[in-house]
């Protein structure tokens, strides 16, 4: 998962972390990032897979969300076995710092919402992109999150399902960003596909590019709030509540769809299925021979 790194402790690690060697390095061309890859030796692999990433896509994706190219990147790598990656909680796969500074451990990824080394980058490069473009004045932990997700993947069939089994209980953004700072893997992994499905709502009803609209009402002096407002003509409350409604009317099925009585239903209903799935084969295949020679009948079963 991705956090801060100004959370306490955090920041201390980072400064040891950038005394590591310089791997690899990607020269910035027009329209794409600029990205220097650190990584101790055991990484350079996995340096060099990050360099080669395809950044001009990346840099259309943030285009698409109305956000700006970053200045340049310093992505750094993390093995397990360092000393600092001890002060930082396992489930954490990432973490961005100001404009421009990345920490990445290699070795965790797998943690949702976090399913390759590519989208772990992305994500990362999304909070940096909204840092940069609010000029480091402060936006939601969900709003950053929810934008970062949108950009590294979209809000797709699997995040959906996600949220449908894990719905439940009061949800508003204040419980959201209590869920971001609880300190834990299955809180956190709420609290991103709250923000995701917020987000995700958010584009769609005002166009794809209205996350980088509401940051530049930010990086010239408007409170968030006041940004979201202005380019949304609601209130952050009001759009959440309306973008977790419609999953919130499908959770009520859940638990009968999921006991044991429905898991026993669905195995008949496919035994059923299958029993005439051969029906028709057999059929099918009777008809075939109907229709042939009987000189050249296969009667073989």
């Amino acid at each position: 998962m991705s956090r801060s790194l100004r959370d306490g402790g955090i920041g201390a690690a980072l400064a040891t972390f950038m005394l590591l060697t310089s791997v690899s390095g990607i020269a910035r061309q027009r329209g794409e990032l600029d990205l220097t890859v650190e990584a101790p030796a055991s990484l350079a692999p996995v340096a060099d897979r990050v360099s080669r990433m395809d950044r001009q896509q990346l840099s259309d994706a943030l285009a698409r969300a109305g956000l700006k190219i970053p200045p340049h990147i310093r992505v750094t790598l993390i093995a397990e076995d360092d000393p600092g990656a001890r002060a930082i909680p396992r489930w954490i796969v990432g973490l961005a710092s100001g404009q421009r500074d990345m920490v990445i451990f290699p070795e965790r990824i797998g943690y949702y919402p976090y399913d390759s080394l590519e989208s772990v980058v992305w994500h990362e490069v999304v909070h940096l992109a909204l840092s940069a473009q609010a000029g480091n004045r402060p936006l939601p932990r969900w709003f950053h999150e929810g934008v970062a997700m949108s950009v590294e993947r979209g809000w797709g069939v699997t995040s959906q399902v996600r949220f449908l089994l894990a719905a439940g209980g009061s949800a508003d953004l204040a419980n959201v960003e209590r869920l971001f700072n609880a300190g834990t893997q299955p809180e956190s992994a709420s609290a991103y596909l709250l923000a995701a499905a917020l987000v995700s709502d958010l584009r769609q009803r005002h166009g794809a590019a209205v996350p980088g609209a509401i940051v530049d009402r930010v990086a010239r002096g408007a409170g968030f709030t006041e940004a979201f407002v202005l380019e949304t003509g609601d209130t952050p409350d009001h759009v959440a509540a309306r973008a977790w409604q419609v999953y919130r009317r499908w959770t009520s099925w859940i638990p009968a769809a999921t006991s044991t009585s429905s898991l026993w239903i669905g195995i008949l209903v496919l035994a059923v299925a299958a029993f005439l799935a051969t029906l028709r084969k057999r059929w099918q295949r009777r008809r075939q021979w109907d229709r042939e020679e009987p000189g050249t009948r296969n009667t073989a079963q």
